[in-house]
């Protein structure tokens, strides 16, 4: 088992964003030159935008499959889209807004986690991955900073 899958779900969530956030501080300085990773095109808003959509996409499966009810299906552009918004300078009040949103993303998703019980993490109801995989699927959000790297 690795390090990530012995760590609680609620744990591996809040350990990722802020991983995001950590690296997100040194975006400030960014220059305005998008990175190319794996064939896409990342920049600071863009790794802000797919890790808070990762989020809610998630999330909102997870309380669907709750409910007994099918997850509805997203509609994002996922990667594949740089809008012109991505493209903005990265600046500290864009920061603080980041900070905000997915600090209170993942403190949801911490909530939520730590409420269910390891039966029910482990024998989500629905069609999918366990909610502790969904969890773990979750915190690979990182790929997205990754992408942008460390620019402090």
């Amino acid at each position: 088992m690795s390090d990530t899958e012995q760590e609680t779900p609620a744990r591996a969530v809040t350990a990722m964003v802020g991983h995001v956030l950590a690296l997100a501080a040194g975006w400030t300085a960014w220059d305005g030159t998008p990175v190319r990773t794996d064939g896409r095109v990342y920049t600071p808003h863009k790794a802000i935008r797919r890790v808070a959509d990762h989020l809610v996409d998630h999330l909102a499966e997870l309380e669907a499959r709750l409910a007994g009810e099918d997850p509805q299906p997203d509609h994002w552009h996922a990667s594949a889209s740089t809008t012109a918004a991505d493209l903005a300078p990265f600046t500290a009040d864009d920061l603080d807004e980041a900070r905000s949103r997915l600090t209170r993303l993942a403190r949801i998703w911490a909530v939520r986690l730590d409420a269910l019980t390891a039966e029910q993490l482990d024998a989500s109801p629905g069609e999918g991955w366990t909610f502790r995989e969904l969890a773990h699927h979750v915190a690979e959000s990182t790929y997205y900073a990754d992408a942008v790297g460390d620019l402090s």
